[in-house]
């Protein structure tokens, strides 16, 4: 049995976390730790865990203590906390899977552009493994500290990967438009995520500085092995959760107008051949687009390949639920990866609809 830690309990991704794990038959939480509710019945948070989960959140100030009774610890903090609370100790004896933005980004000096401090512990930088769990699993199940990747940058570097390992498209015309539901931003009181302020409104936000531009980046970048800079847009969408990218990029070589050899079924059998045997993405078929809808509640990713013949440019519509494959879903996928379980453990339930 896997014995677990949360960190930042009271949060939206700790929640789903909680309600993962409960279902989990190879883990154990041992505590949540959460500064603003110790000494708290957990469903006094969350009430949907009334009568099921009784645990009460503890102070989390000694953490290596609480370290000593668990094999991984999930953060779910804010960013540049959980940089600054782990101690060689930690990361000697217990596996460490961050939520955070904390060892996403290589770069110590982007981070600071990005996220307006200076990074907390660059040393760890080099010792993270990006937790993009189809792309990087051979060095996630050697990993001791794994940063689960953002929600937008999962579900963007998934749907345009095949593209540049196969060197499909011209790398400086990709452009990612993307919509996310509101519970991205938090359970945090913020005036823009207030009801009246979201609802009957859809707006984009972070328009050239959103901090997940830089993430998405340095993966794509990875897949093509050079350089890649694009424009990336989010939009705010009053629902709950999910997100749907629709990325655009011109075919390489190919100019309006004139006739390529490649066609939106070719493309489906490209993708289909780059994911085979991933469980968790999920190439549609003709005729259909990826819809949150059809995502919502679990781990999987929703891909839709598309090729405009008359302007020579691809169109790749991707869906997840932020909370799930774009948070907690993956970490647990993760965790799973780095004790040697099977992927999807804890992880098989159908989208939930309506």
């Amino acid at each position: 049995m896997i014995k677990v830690g949360i960190l930042g309990a009271s949060g939206y991704t700790a929640n789903e976390l909680v309600r993962i794990l409960l279902g989990h038959k190879h883990a154990q939480i041992m505590w949540l730790g959460s500064q603003s509710q110790i000494d708290k019945p957990y469903h006094e948070s969350y009430q949907n865990f009334f009568k099921i989960f009784d645990l009460a959140c503890v102070d989390s100030g000694d953490l290596e203590k609480l370290c000593e009774q668990i094999d991984v610890l999930f953060c779910a903090t804010p960013h540049n906390f959980c940089a600054q609370v782990l101690t060689p100790k930690i990361l000697k004896s217990t596996k460490v899977i961050d939520l955070s933005a904390d060892f996403r980004l290589r770069d110590e000096e982007i981070f600071a552009r990005y996220y307006g401090s200076t990074h907390a512990n660059p040393t760890l930088l080099a010792q993270s493994v990006y937790g993009l769990c189809e792309l990087n699993r051979k060095q996630i199940k050697a990993a001791q500290l794994v940063a689960n990747p953002g929600c937008y940058p999962t579900c963007s570097i998934l749907s345009l990967a095949p593209l540049l390992a196969h060197n499909l498209i011209d790398i400086q015309s990709i452009i990612i438009d993307a919509k996310s539901g509101t519970s991205g931003a938090g359970r945090k009181a913020v005036q823009d995520s207030l009801f009246c302020e979201v609802n009957e409104s859809f707006k984009a936000y972070g328009i050239g500085s959103h901090r997940h531009t830089p993430e998405i980046e340095q993966g794509l970048s990875d897949v093509a092995r050079e350089p890649i800079i694009l424009s990336f847009t989010p939009h705010l969408v009053p629902m709950n959760r999910g997100i749907l990218a629709t990325s655009y990029a011109n075919l390489r070589g190919a100019s309006s107008g004139a006739e390529s050899a490649l066609d939106s079924a070719r493309l489906r059998e490209i993708y289909r051949e780059f994911y085979a045997g991933e469980y968790f993405v999920r190439i549609l078929e003709p005729g259909l687009s990826a819809q949150t809808r059809w995502v919502k509640g679990s781990n999987f990713i929703d891909i839709a390949p598309f090729i405009d013949m008359r302007t020579n440019r691809v169109i790749i519509t991707a869906a997840i639920d932020n909370l799930i494959k774009g948070a907690s879903g993956q970490a647990v996928q993760n965790m799973n990866i780095m004790f040697d379980l099977p992927e999807s453990s804890g992880l098989e339930v159908a989208p939930i609809f309506p």
